[in-house]
């Protein structure tokens, strides 16, 4: 069976992890500045903070924009994992589900716009599969609703599928917005688990990485001593030096993960384009995915799904809609375009793992349903 996911993981992170076992020294630490400091380098942004997952990034970024006032809503997506979504409701805010866009899997930013009240407080974006949203327009989006509003809400880029994804050439975290990495376990970059936040400003960052350990500064003079005072309290959100001694291993690793991602995902638009029954998603010369995965849209998903099993070929949807959930189900929305790529989606494998006659034999079984 050709898998749908693997862990990639460089032939350098044991003796890594158990350089720092042997140190004695397993929590956060240097290895854990150092992972950020070659974060930064690579992103373009100064302002990171290492976290123990992105989930963690997501919660402490609404933390970080929802303000002092209870209640308000986050405009979202349902066509994500579930972290992104019960983040929300884990800062007691609601949520309002915008569609998708059937061509990129995204939001749909008319959507968005119609959505957009006074009572916005954040809008989470999922750069689904790693395509990054059209991030020009959805300011242009913000710019007007705050000229009728009075008010811009913040924008939350999850970036779990996005690793090395770039907009108008420039990497994401770069782009003014709060944004969110995933290093889980089968991600281009992995850690074994853990996250990135990555701010737009010096002061959300320095507020991040005050929150992300129970609001007590880890880097002043007091930091291996009790607290005088804790202005804010905090979570226990950081990474371990275990964690970024697996992310430092894996770093440039990652590099080559991600190019066999991107060669196997041009060699199935080069060979799937066209296909009866099938529908590609866009390609704009301005924005370049990282291809975590190769989504479709079928006709007759159920007949594609065996078809691909007895060949030997995994596939699946990867993730459901969120909005189906009980936990959700008060903020239950009108959403059509939604309601057809749900019957339609699904994914075929494409990362590094896949060989040349790997990805031959895909297309052609692909192919040869229809």
């Amino acid at each position: 069976m050709i898998p749908l996911f693997r862990v990639p993981m460089s032939a350098q992170a044991p003796d890594a992890v158990a350089a720092v076992v042997a140190s004695g020294q397993v929590g956060q630490g240097a290895r854990v500045e150092q992972f950020e400091r070659e974060l930064a380098d690579r992103i373009g942004n100064p302002h990171v903070a290492t976290l123990n997952s992105a989930t963690a990034g997501l919660h402490l970024a609404l933390r970080l924009v929802r303000g002092s006032t209870p209640g308000g809503e986050v405009l979202t997506t349902p066509l994500t994992m579930e972290a992104t979504n019960w983040t929300i409701l884990a800062n007691g805010l609601d949520i309002r589900w915008v569609d998708v866009d059937p061509a990129t899997l995204n939001v749909d930013l008319d959507d968005l716009a119609e959505k957009i009240t006074a009572k916005t407080r954040a809008i989470m974006i999922v750069h689904f599969a790693g395509y990054p949203v059209d991030l020009d327009r959805l300011h242009g989006v913000l710019d007007r609703a705050e000229a009728i509003h009075g008010h811009r809400p913040m924008v939350i880029e999850d970036c779990a599928h996005a690793w090395g994804a770039t907009y108008r050439d420039v990497p994401l975290g770069n782009h003014g917005n709060i944004s969110v990495f995933s290093f889980q376990a089968i991600k281009h970059l992995t850690c074994g688990d853990g996250g990135l936040i990555v701010l737009p400003n010096e002061d959300m960052h320095r507020r991040a990485k005050l929150l992300r350990w129970f609001g007590i500064d880890r880097e002043g003079p007091n930091r291996l001593r009790n607290p005088p005072d804790v202005q804010e309290w905090g979570y226990k959100f950081h990474m371990s030096d275990i964690n970024a001694a697996i992310g430092l291993a894996n770093l440039s690793h990652s590099d080559e993960v991600l190019r066999r991602h991107r060669a196997n995902a041009a060699y199935y638009d080069s060979r799937l384009a066209g296909v009866p029954g099938l529908t590609l998603t866009q390609r704009a010369p301005d924005r370049q995915s990282s291809f975590w995965i190769y989504p479709l849209q079928v006709d007759d998903r159920n007949g594609f799904v065996k078809r691909m099993d007895a060949a030997g070929v995994m596939v699946s949807q990867v993730h459901m809609r969120n909005d189906v959930h009980t936990c959700v189900r008060d903020y239950i929305d009108q959403l059509p375009a939604l309601d057809v790529v749900d019957k339609r989606l699904v994914c075929i494998p494409v990362g590094w793992w896949v060989s040349d006659d790997q990805r031959e034999y895909i297309v052609d079984t692909v192919d040869s349903g229809w």
